[in-house]
């Protein structure tokens, strides 16, 4: 049977796919009962054949990728799934909750603690001791110019320029909040590097559609980075089964002529 045999086609991704899955979940017990088997089908063989098989990504990055994205839709029960398998593949758990403390800013401190709480429960379940080593290198006296520091290389002043107009106090607070609160706290920690953090910030804009503001000024981080524009695309296309098509497609319509 030659390689241009549909048939021949489909097997090979399909056994593509249970790879991937048992590689990330486990071996799957296929005589299992399905009240939808239809999909679940075209789940996996989209997902773990098409999708895991295209692009230059590890397993590790895919799943600190797919974590965030599911944290950002508040998907939990997926996102469980996912942060356990984060681990088997072997991702630190330090690195899992860091993609998921970053968020705070992005989407918000109940979604945030919502993820948290999913996690936390794979860490326990799985015999972990929390809380996690801490990770924070910043004090208070010191979140603004260590903020700063790691948003100015990036960024510049642009944000600070466009708030300039604002009414007082808040032409000055809202830049400062973002500068103390998004950089500040969140970028100064360890446990993942700047440019597993930009990355991450892409698809977690991504996921929550802001293709306009964020997107452009993210990926050109990204670029400055150290990252190709072959990652950061198969990074935005590892979004799509979970943020569906329009939102994926925007995205790398946005980053592809960086």
């Amino acid at each position: 049977m030659n390689a241009q045999d549909p048939g021949h086609g489909a097997r090979s991704r399909r056994e593509q796919a249970e790879a991937t899955f048992e590689r990330l979940f486990g071996a799957r017990d296929r005589n299992a009962h399905e009240d939808d088997p239809e999909l679940m089908e075209i789940l996996r063989g989209f997902i773990f054949g098409d999708v895991f098989g295209t692009g230059v990504l590890d397993d590790q990055t895919r799943e600190l990728i797919t974590v965030t994205v599911l944290a950002c839709l508040q998907t939990l029960p997926q996102l469980g799934a996912h942060a356990a398998a984060a681990l088997r593949v072997g991702v630190p758990p330090v690195q899992i909750r860091e993609a998921v403390y970053q968020l705070a800013p992005i989407i918000g401190f109940p979604r945030t603690l919502n993820a948290v709480s999913t996690i936390n429960t794979v860490f326990r379940d799985r015999g972990l001791t929390l809380p996690l080593p801490e990770e924070g290198t910043v004090d208070s006296a010191e979140r603004y110019q260590r903020g700063l520091a790691e948003q100015l290389p990036l960024y510049g002043t642009e944000i600070r320029d466009g708030l300039a107009d604002l009414p007082e106090p808040f032409d000055e607070a809202l830049p400062r909040f973002l500068t103390e609160f998004y950089f500040g706290d969140f970028y100064t920690r360890g446990g993942l590097s700047p440019a597993q953090r930009e990355l991450l910030a892409l698809c977690a804009f991504a996921s929550i559609g802001d293709t306009a503001a964020q997107l452009g000024p993210h990926g050109r981080a990204c670029l400055q980075l150290g990252h190709s524009k072959t990652v950061i695309i198969a990074a935005l296309v590892q979004c799509f089964p979970y943020v569906g098509f329009p939102r994926a497609a925007a995205a790398v319509r946005v980053v592809k002529d960086l």
